[in-house]
């Protein structure tokens, strides 16, 4: 069985997820937005084995701390490649947005692109990688079926939708990515990048199923 618990961190309250394999222990850390020991230090504490970091998306309030953990507990950052121009100026993007000195350095590279990836797994747990471009050119969705969660990051939250006002972003492109999340069962629970949870079935209501 999937477990997960979510820690909200840093200045804009990301949803930061750890999601374990109840059975082996081994788990995930999603989106991890800020404060590095303070989630090794929750994992610890749980006894998990932290296996991977998934980014959902590039942006800086989602992966201020990825690189600490990686160095912390040696284990592969999975993104998008095409949202590594994100991670290369993360440091300098959340110090403009956040109006004050940001001491995190750039995530240069990754280690499993997520372009290339369908499935991860965790023990016997699956977690598809659901492309959902349209925030950014390279966000995805991850999602268990056996459980029935759904990770949205900054595509879908409850009665909202991902911004596309960026330069790299596209209302065109998160509407289709929206158009296909509503194919997963109405009773999948939403687990997005900020706010309360919710679940396709609500959210269908704004976004038509075929």
């Amino acid at each position: 069985m999937l477990k997960y618990e979510t820690i909200v961190l840093g200045d804009l309250g990301t949803n930061c997820y750890l999601v374990w394999n109840e059975e082996t222990k081994e788990c995930f850390i999603i989106d991890p937005a800020d404060d590095g020991v303070g989630i090794s230090d929750m994992i610890s504490s749980k006894g998990l084995n932290p296996v991977g970091i998934l980014l959902t998306h590039g942006h800086f309030d989602h992966t201020l701390a990825a690189l600490d953990l990686k160095l912390i507990f040696n284990i592969p950052v999975y993104c998008s490649q095409q949202d590594i121009f994100l991670l290369k100026r993360q440091n300098q993007t959340a110090t403009h947005f956040l109006k004050r000195r940001v001491f995190a350095p750039n995530l240069n590279n990754i280690d499993i692109d997520l372009d290339d990836t369908k499935e991860i797994f965790l023990g016997d747990e699956i977690l598809q990688v659901i492309k959902t471009p349209g925030h950014t050119p390279g966000s995805v969705c991850f999602y268990n079926r056996e459980n029935g969660l759904l990770f949205s990051g900054d595509t879908l939250f409850a009665g909202l939708r991902g911004r596309t006002d960026l330069k790299y972003s596209s209302t065109e492109e998160i509407f289709k990515s929206l158009k296909n999340l509503m194919k997963l069962p109405d009773d999948t629970l939403v687990l997005p990048g900020h706010g309360e949870e919710t679940t396709i079935g609500r959210e269908s209501e704004r976004y038509i199923k075929d």
